[in-house]
């Protein structure tokens, strides 16, 4: 599975992104899928995740309430909609597959087998 992510960008507090992440190259309506951020000097964190179907999803803390999550299996897409952004939000976003036989919905960046480049976002205060 290949993956490209966009839709990052400079934005002020306050305001909202959506990241896009776009899979080719295996059965992505079987794949758990989960969002990822990084910041310069920082481990790789866990933000939010999605089951197989769409129906069950995973936040992290940080971002509960304020991101959503969310797929199109006919369109090989992966979303997270950032809303209300803060400038501890900025990072490098990365989107990853999982893929196993249970689609168990994980939040550690070494359970995902798959990986795509990352998509900065910046919020200015």
């Amino acid at each position: 599975v290949q993956l490209q992510a966009s839709g990052g960008g400079l934005v002020q507090a306050g305001g909202s992104l959506r990241l896009s992440c776009a899979a080719c190259g295996g059965p992505f309506s079987f794949s758990v899928m989960g969002w990822f951020r990084q910041a310069p000097g920082k481990e790789r964190d866990f933000v939010a995740a999605i089951n197989w179907s769409g129906d069950y999803t995973r936040y992290s803390d940080s971002v509960k309430g304020r991101f959503t999550v969310f797929r199109d299996n006919a369109a090989n897409t992966v979303y997270l909609q950032m809303n209300n952004l803060k400038p501890e939000d900025t990072a490098a976003y990365f989107c990853a597959a999982r893929r196993d036989s249970i689609g168990l919905v994980t939040t550690t960046p070494n359970s995902y087998g798959y990986w795509g480049q990352g998509t900065q976002v910046t919020v200015s205060s």
